[in-house]
């Protein structure tokens, strides 16, 4: 019997940086779909932005159209 050294036993490789990024993550948040909801009767999330946005940018038109009758309407 002679004694050889046994080659280690290969360890596991850990996965490249790129295939790390494809494999999800159980941490990582649902992604939902562009118009379902969220959850709880929440509005979509971009639907919500949209609103915002169209609400914001109403009331600066309306502010603007006040003061041009205001400043055109001196009597």
């Amino acid at each position: 019997m002679t004694s050889s050294p046994q080659a280690p036993e290969p360890q596991p490789r850990s996965p490249s940086p790129a295939a790390a990024s494809r494999q999800p993550r159980a941490r990582r948040e649902r992604r939902y779909e562009p118009g379902e909801e969220r959850g709880d009767g929440r509005f979509p999330r971009g639907l919500a932005l949209r609103l915002f946005v169209y609400v914001v940018a109403g009331h600066l038109l309306a502010g603007f159209l006040f003061l041009l009758f205001e400043l055109g309407g001196g009597k």
